[in-house]
């Protein structure tokens, strides 16, 4: 969708799932094996596929909060599924450094907080934003230097807002 290129760090993870729907054409990663596999999710667990599914949303509804948009629907807060998500401190021996990192690798939820713990310490998680136009809502990481991204795609989504601002004016 996006000529952007990747976020950051763990981010990439938080950005690839959101980005599992495309909501213009309905196209759901997420229904394919492929799409499945990419984020662990256990063949055949209609269950963990419904919970990523509500963690994409929740994930989205925080990514437009950062872009100063509202949800798009109603969905459970992304604070309340991270709370369920086990962390633990870990220390690197070699220089110290501290991180948070889940306590198993392998639920999506737990590696989606560490990405989101993370991206707050790095003081880069309100940078990754989703898309304002409504028939979009892809998650992109902005890289402007102000922060006021509005559009994955200046040349798609923000060109066509444009051209729908334009032509609202009767010019």
């Amino acid at each position: 969708m996006s000529e952007r290129s990747a976020a950051p760090g763990g981010l990439v993870l938080v950005e690839g799932l959101v980005n599992t729907l495309d909501l213009e054409t309905g196209a759901d990663a997420l229904d394919t094996a492929d799409g499945r596999a990419r984020f662990g999710l256990a063949e055949g667990g209609a269950a963990g596929v419904e919970a990523a599914r509500g963690l994409r949303e929740a994930l989205r509804a925080a990514l437009l909060a950062h872009a100063g948009h509202p949800p798009h629907r109603e969905v459970v807060p992304l604070g309340a599924l991270l709370a369920r998500a086990p962390l633990v401190v870990t220390v690197d021996p070699a220089d110290g450094s501290a991180a948070l990192a889940p306590v198993d690798e392998g639920p999506l939820l737990s590696r989606v907080a560490a990405a989101v713990a993370e991206a707050v310490t790095a003081g880069t998680w309100t940078r990754l934003k989703a898309c304002e136009a409504a028939d979009c809502h892809w998650a992109y990481y902005d890289r402007s230097p102000a922060g006021r991204g509005r559009w994955c795609s200046m040349q798609v989504c923000g060109a066509r807002a444009k051209m729908r601002r334009y032509r609202a004016k009767g010019a």
